[in-house]
């Protein structure tokens, strides 16, 4: 299973990205070995994930995320 996930950065950026593991992926992120987009901006918070079957489709809902608005994906965080 793959995860699409949304976390919220010390700047109040929205990253959103896909992984296997959620916990793992977050201490990624936090230590400083995660996407380029949130090393200068730790610590990250887990706000909001959801599961697809494969990476193909996890990617596709990653991109569709990724095209939104702020306001929009904080519709759909705080659902």
């Amino acid at each position: 299973m793959w995860h699409v996930y949304i976390i919220s950065c010390s700047d109040k950026s929205l990253y959103t990205g896909i992984t296997t593991d959620i916990p793992r992926r977050i201490k990624e992120h936090n230590s400083g070995k995660g996407g380029h987009c949130t090393t200068a901006r730790r610590p990250v918070k887990l706000l909001y994930q959801e599961t697809r079957p494969d990476r193909s489709r996890a990617l596709k809902r990653e991109s569709e995320i990724k095209s939104w608005t702020r306001n929009k994906k904080l519709t759909l965080i705080n659902k």
